[in-house]
């Protein structure tokens, strides 16, 4: 597959330098550059899919008038999260 160009994009020259700063040994500003867009694409993307998730259980309860207690909801949220801290040993 044929690999395409991001357009140039023009900053201040200080958020050039913080930049540059930043960057890891060896790393390119052009593979930091394709690392963040990567990062943003999937966090719009997961964004995107959370959106339709809820759009889809709102018309699901407005269909059906049944829906799961807050309190069951935020019950099994703690307990991953509790299963969680207890595999990091926190």
């Amino acid at each position: 597959m044929k690999t395409a160009v991001i357009p140039q994009v023009r900053v201040d020259p200080g958020l050039r330098a913080q930049l540059e700063a930043v960057l890891q040994p060896d790393e390119t500003l052009s593979e930091f550059v394709e690392a963040s867009v990567r990062r943003a694409v999937e966090v719009r993307q997961a964004q995107t899919q959370f959106q339709e998730r809820g759009q889809a259980a709102w018309e699901n309860y407005r269909r059906t008038g049944e829906a799961v207690p807050a309190e069951q909801v935020l019950g099994k949220l703690q307990a991953r999260l509790n299963a969680r801290r207890k595999q990091l040993g926190g």
